[in-house]
C-alpha cells in the first residue's frame, strides 16, 4: 500500500514541492513546526532510514545539503536544522527546518498556514535554488 508521501510522489495527492530529481523529493511540510520545514524523501518507498543501502543513504543527505542555503536565504535562520524522527509515515523522510532556537524544532507545536502562505514559501525557496 502506497503512503501519502508515495502518493505525493506519483501526483496522486499535490504537494509544495521545492526540488526533486530521479531519486528523491523536497516538499513543503503541510503541518510545519516553522515557516520553511521542508521533507526530503526518496521516491522509493522505504520505511525505515537505515534500510536504505550505503548508496541511497548517502545520497538522501547530500541531497537535502543542496537545499539548505535556499532555505536560509528563503526563512531567515541561524541555521537549518535536520532530524529524522521516522514515526509519522513510514516513508523515509529528513526534515530541514529553518530555527533560531532549539524549540523551533518542537514536533508537537504546529503552525497553521493556509495553502496560500505554502505556496508562497515554496516559491520564496525555489527561487532561491
Amino acid at each position: 500500500m502506497s503512503t501519502i508521501f508515495g502518493k505525493i510522489v506519483s501526483g496522486e495527492i499535490p504537494a509544495h514541492k521545492i526540488a526533486e530529481n530521479e531519486e528523491f523529493l523536497a516538499f513543503l511540510d503541510a503541518f510545519p513546526c516553522r515557516e520553511g520545514h521542508t521533507l526530503v524523501i526518496p521516491k522509493k518507498e522505504t520505511d525505515y532510514l537505515f534500510d536504505l543501502d550505503d548508496e541511497a543513504y548517502g545520497k538522501l543527505f547530500a541531497f537535502a545539503k543542496t537545499l539548505e542555503p535556499a532555505i536560509k536565504k528563503a526563512v531567515p535562520c541561524t541555521k537549518v536544522g535536520l532530524a529524522v524522527v521516522g514515526l509519522e509515515v513510514p516513508h523515509v523522510h529528513v526534515h530541514l527546518i529553518p530555527m533560531d532556537h532549539i524549540s523551533d524544532m518542537d514536533f508537537t507545536s504546529k503552525l497553521k498556514v493556509s495553502q496560500e502562505e505554502l505556496a508562497a514559501t515554496a516559491e520564496r525557496i525555489r527561487s532561491s535554488l
